[in-house]
C-alpha cells in the first residue's frame, strides 16, 4: 500500500491500478489515472481522478458501483475499500437500518443499481432523506447524480490511498 504520494508514483502500473481500484472500483478509472503518473502533488492527482470518474462510460461506472454496499449495511471484509465504507457510513445509526434497507430495495427497484452517497460527515436521517429525494429524479439526472457521488467519494479515498488524508 502507499503511504506517500512519492511512493505511489514509484509503483510499477499493475501495482498502481491495483491500489487505485480501492478508490473506484472501474478498471477503466484505474488505467487513467495510473497512466498519467508521476503526480507533483494531491490536487494534480484527485483533479485526474475526478476527471477520470467523470469520463467513464455507464457501463463502467457500474462496475465501480458493483464494489459499494449498500448504504446501512456493514461492508464484509477486511480489505482497504471494505474499511474505508464502514468508515464512511459510521453515521448511520442501527435504528435507521430497517428503513434504508426498505429505501435501498425502493431504490435499485426504480435504478436497477445500488444507491449511492458519498456519506462521509452524514447521518444516517441524511442519507435516508437524500436516498427518499433522489427516488423521485429522473433516469438522467440520478446517473448525473451518481458520477458526482463517485467523484467524492473517490477524491476523499485517494487522499487516503496516499497518506494524505487530513493533513
Amino acid at each position: 500500500m502507499p503511504h506517500t504520494l512519492a511512493d505511489f508514483n514509484a509503483r510499477d502500473p499493475a501495482s498502481a491500478e491495483e491500489e487505485l481500484l480501492a478508490c473506484c472500483a472501474s478498471r477503466v478509472f484505474a488505467r487513467a489515472v495510473a497512466s498519467r503518473r508521476p503526480y507533483q502533488d494531491l490536487a494534480r492527482l484527485t483533479a485526474a481522478a475526478d476527471s477520470a470518474v467523470r469520463g467513464l462510460s455507464w457501463p463502467d461506472v457500474l462496475e465501480a458501483l458493483s464494489a459499494h454496499p449498500r448504504i446501512g449495511e456493514r461492508a464484509d471484509g477486511d480489505g482497504r475499500e471494505a474499511s474505508w465504507s464502514r468508515q464512511e457510513q459510521s453515521g448511520v445509526e442501527d435504528g435507521l437500518r430497517a428503513a434504508l434497507a426498505e429505501g435501498n430495495r425502493a431504490y435499485e427497484d426504480r435504478f436497477g443499481h445500488v444507491y449511492l452517497i458519498c456519506a462521509t460527515g452524514l447521518t444516517g436521517e441524511q442519507l435516508l432523506g437524500r436516498l427518499r429525494e433522489r427516488l423521485a429524479n429522473d433516469e438522467l439526472t440520478e446517473r448525473d447524480t451518481v458520477r458526482d457521488q463517485l467523484a467524492k467519494i473517490t477524491t476523499l479515498r485517494m487522499a487516503k490511498l496516499v497518506g494524505e488524508a487530513g493533513r
